[in-house]
């Protein structure tokens, strides 16, 4: 298994509405893109997440399904959704149990 960890700042010009339909449609890539065993996201209420408020966990089945994820049409949509609703930084670690 692949453990897939994003965290995501967002500019402060980013509505509620909007990270609310960003992690809707990230949840329905459950559904469209293999080896995705299980995929969680939400709004961080913590003080100590210095400024990244949404978090992203995906476990895929393997190193493989986790290489086809990246460039898989539908997780670029997010991408791109991000971008547009002013993606800041993001931090990402991956790793294997």
């Amino acid at each position: 298994m692949v453990e897939h960890i994003v965290l995501v700042k967002l500019s402060q010009e980013a509505t509620d509405e909007q990270k609310e339909e960003l992690i809707r449609r990230t949840l329905k890539l459950k559904n469209i893109i293999p080896g995705i065993v299980d995929i969680q996201q939400g709004i961080n209420f913590s003080t100590r997440s210095k400024g990244y408020e949404i978090g992203l966990t995906v476990r895929f089945k393997d190193r493989k399904s986790l290489e086809n994820y990246g460039p898989h049409p539908a997780h670029q949509e997010i991408v791109a959704y991000l971008k547009q609703i002013g993606l800041e930084d993001s931090l990402i670690v991956d790793f294997e149990f």
